[in-house]
């Protein structure tokens, strides 16, 4: 591929923390989404269900679309995507969790000033 064709493809990283304060209601609007998939195999909407009532990571990720996140955005078409959720232990004030890590790391690569 020449620069010109690879240069029409960004690799778009987002993380998020959210905090669960309803797993019920998560787990219910898993369990909604995939009662109205008509097209599911029954096989597959049975392990479906499973994984949902399990774990509340895993309804969510089943309720996070990364389309919603480009699908209206102006000259974009999301050509992948990938995804997942973990249970995770987490401290706003722990300087493990600085949004700016990656950042710095980057500019240290590139001789740039931290």
């Amino acid at each position: 591929m020449s620069t010109e064709e690879t240069s029409r493809f960004v690799r778009l990283r987002v993380e998020l923390v959210v905090e669960i304060d309803d797993a019920d209601a998560v787990t219910k609007a898993a369990l909604e989404r995939i009662a109205g998939e008509a097209d599911m195999p029954a096989d597959e909407r049975a392990h479906a269900e499973g994984a949902v009532t399990e774990d509340t990571a895993e309804a969510l990720a089943y309720l996070v679309d990364p389309f919603d996140l480009v699908g209206e955005v102006p000259g974009v078409e999301l050509a992948q995507a990938s995804w997942s959720s973990e249970p995770i232990d987490y401290d706003p004030d722990s300087p493990d969790w600085d949004l700016d890590e990656d950042d710095e790391g980057e500019d240290d690569e590139e001789g740039g000033v931290v």
